[in-house]
C-alpha cells in the first residue's frame, strides 16, 4: 500500500473512531482522545523540528548558489521578479476570496471553541487574541536583532528575512568559499528532506491520532468541513490557472490560448498523476523547447529552475489551508495577520521541497504568522492527495506561463509565434 493510501486510511480510521467517541457516553471511549493526543502532538513537533533547517537552508542555497548572472543574462532576475508577482497574485486572490468561502463551511462554534482550548492546552500554538502591531512595529520586527532567538521563539518570518540576507551576502563571497558554504548548507537541506521523509513514513499514525481528537470534538461537522476545504482548494487552483495563468501566457507571453493549452497538457497530465513538478520536468522542457519554441535559455535553464523552485499552486493551497484551520480553531484573522500570512506564503513557496505534501509541511511559518495552531497541518496532510494534484498542476502551468513571458523572440510577430507553436 502506498504512503498516500496509508495516510488516507489513517485519516478515515481516525475520523471513524472519533465519531464513535463523540456519540458515546462510555468513559473508556471518552478517554481515547486524551491517550492519542500526545501521539499526534509528538508527530507535529517532529514536523516543526524540520521546518527551520529546511526553510533556512533552502533559501540560503537558492540565493547563494544561483548561477553567475553573466551566464544566465537577464533571465535570472526577471524570473525571480515574475514569479514573486505571480505567487503574490495567487496569495492575494486566495486571501480575498478565501475568507467568505471558508466562512460558508458549517462548523459548530461551541465545538470550534473546544478545539481551540484543546490546542492551547496541548501547547501546539497560542491562539489568544492579541493586539495587532502597527505597520511600523511589524516592519521593524522583520529584521531580527538575534536570529537564534527568533528561531527559538518560532518567529520564522524574521528568520526567513535573515536567511535571504545571509544568502545574498554569501553570493558575494569569492567562488571557492561560496561553493564550500553552499555545499555545507545544501547538505543540511538534503538531510532535512530525508528527515521529513522519515516523518512522512509515520504520517498514518500521526494523522490517525490527530483525526480522532478532531472528529471526537467536532462530530459529523468535521467531515463536511474537510470535504469543503478540499473542494475549495481544488476549485480555486483550477480557477487561478484558467483565469490568470492562461491569459498571462496568451497576452504577456504572446502565445495563443489554445496553443499554450495544447503545449502544457502533457506536463499537466504528468503533474496531476504524479503530484511532482520534477516528474513533469521532461514534458515541460519538451513543451518549452520543441512545442512553444521558447529558446535554449528558457528550456535549458529557466524551466529546470522553475520546476525545482517555484510553486504557484502552493500559494493558493497554503493561504486557503491557513484560513480553513483558522475557521476550524476559531482564530480571528485580522488585516495585519492576513497580510503577514500572504507575505510569508510568498517567501515559503520558494522553499517547498519537491515531495508530495511539501506545500503543507512548509506552511508551518504561515500558520505561526497568523497565530493558528500548527497541529492542523496533520489534518491537511491527511486529505492532501487530491488538493496536491491540483496544486502541482497549477505549479507546472505557472512555470510554463512565466516561461512564455520571459522568452526572447526577436523578430517574430506575436501571432506568428503562436501559430508556429500550435503547428509544432
Amino acid at each position: 500500500m502506498s504512503l498516500t493510501a496509508r495516510v488516507l486510511a489513517g485519516l478515515v480510521a481516525g475520523f471513524a473512531l472519533g465519531l464513535v467517541v463523540s456519540g458515546s457516553d462510555a468513559g473508556w471511549l471518552r478517554a481515547i482522545p486524551g491517550v492519542l493526543d500526545p501521539v499526534g502532538a509528538i508527530w507535529v513537533n517532529g514536523i516543526r523540528m524540520t521546518v527551520i533547517p529546511l526553510v533556512v537552508a533552502s533559501l540560503v542555497v537558492a540565493v547563494a548558489g544561483a548561477p553567475d548572472p553573466r551566464t544566465i543574462g537577464r533571465i535570472g532576475l526577471r524570473a525571480f521578479v515574475a514569479f514573486v508577482l505571480v505567487v503574490l497574485a495567487a496569495g492575494i486572490v486566495s486571501a480575498m476570496v478565501g475568507p467568505p468561502l471558508v466562512g460558508l463551511l458549517a462548523i459548530d462554534p461551541a465545538a470550534a471553541a473546544a478545539l481551540r482550548e484543546h490546542a492551547v492546552a496541548a501547547g501546539s500554538a497560542s491562539t489568544r487574541v492579541i493586539e495587532p502591531p502597527t505597520l511600523a512595529q511589524w516592519l521593524v520586527s522583520l529584521v531580527p536583532a538575534n536570529p537564534v532567538a527568533a528561531a527559538s521563539d518560532g518567529a520564522l518570518l524574521p528568520l526567513i528575512v535573515a536567511a535571504l540576507a545571509f544568502g545574498a551576502a554569501a553570493s558575494r563571497v569569492p567562488a571557492e568559499g561560496r561553493e564550500a558554504l553552499v555545499r555545507v548548507v545544501a547538505a543540511a537541506r538534503d538531510a532535512s528532506i530525508v528527515l521529513v521523509r522519515w516523518l512522512l513514513v509515520l504520517a498514518p499514525v500521526g494523522v490517525f491520532a490527530l483525526a480522532v481528537g478532531l472528529s471526537a470534538r467536532l462530530g459529523v461537522a468535521a467531515l463536511g468541513a474537510v470535504a469543503g476545504y478540499v473542494a475549495l482548494v481544488c476549485g480555486l487552483s483550477a480557477a487561478f490557472s484558467l483565469l490568470a495563468l492562461y491569459p498571462l501566457a496568451a497576452i504577456a507571453g504572446r502565445v495563443g490560448f489554445r496553443a499554450f493549452a495544447r503545449a502544457a497538457l502533457p506536463a499537466q497530465a504528468v503533474a496531476f498523476s504524479s503530484r511532482s513538478s520534477m516528474a513533469a520536468l521532461p514534458a515541460m522542457v519538451e513543451a518549452a523547447g520543441r512545442t512553444l519554441r521558447l529558446g535554449d535559455e528558457i528550456s535549458g535553464f529557466f524551466v529546470p529552475l522553475a520546476a525545482s523552485t517555484f510553486r504557484t499552486g502552493g500559494a493558493v493551497g497554503q493561504v486557503i489551508g491557513a484560513l480553513f484551520l483558522a475557521r476550524l480553531y476559531g482564530v480571528d484573522i485580522g488585516a495585519t495577520a492576513l497580510a503577514a500570512m500572504v507575505l510569508t506564503t510568498v517567501i515559503t513557496c520558494f522553499s517547498v521541497p519537491g515531495i508530495p505534501g511539501g506545500a503543507i509541511i512548509t506552511m508551518v511559518p504561515v500558520l505561526q504568522a497568523a497565530g493558528i495552531p500548527v497541529a492542523g497541518v496533520g489534518i491537511l496532510l491527511g486529505v492532501d492527495t487530491i488538493p496536491d494534484m491540483f496544486r502541482t498542476t497549477t505549479n507546472v502551468t505557472g512555470d510554463l506561463a512565466v516561461a512564455t513571458v520571459l522568452a526572447p523572440r526577436p523578430g517574430a510577430p506575436p501571432e506568428a509565434g503562436a501559430r508556429g507553436a500550435a503547428a509544432a
